[in-house]
């Protein structure tokens, strides 16, 4: 992370916050609290990946629809609701794949590894 904040960064705050929820909150606390411990240290792990993955991501997503002369994800719909796109479905389809596994690779990677198999 860029100055003027200083180390930790916030993906490390955030990772610190989900190892202490996963190691001491959900080890010691009972099954209904467990199950919310969980999914709090999910929903940190999720954020954890999109501050990771997502500027990256959010680069080749732009790159895929300036292929198609597309601005955003709006123009998009509308050019594959009027047909504009219909020549191209091969490249449609490559954008909303790679758009669904970057989504899966922040939501959650095992979906993913799954379906790589």
């Amino acid at each position: 992370m860029a100055m003027p904040h200083d180390s930790p960064t916030s993906a490390q705050l955030l990772e610190s916050v989900r190892e202490w929820i996963e190691g001491e909150v959900m080890s010691g606390t009972r099954p209904p609290s467990r199950f919310h411990a969980r999914v709090a240290a999910n929903l940190l792990a999720i954020v954890e990946r999109e501050i990771e993955l997502g500027p990256q991501q959010a680069i080749r997503h732009g790159a895929r629809l300036d292929e198609l002369g597309l601005a955003d994800d709006v123009a998009l719909a509308a050019a594959i609701r009027s047909g504009q796109l219909d020549e191209r479905l091969d490249q449609v389809r490559a954008l909303v794949w790679e758009s669904v596994r970057d989504k899966l690779r922040v939501a959650n990677p095992a979906y993913l590894d799954r379906t790589e198999d």
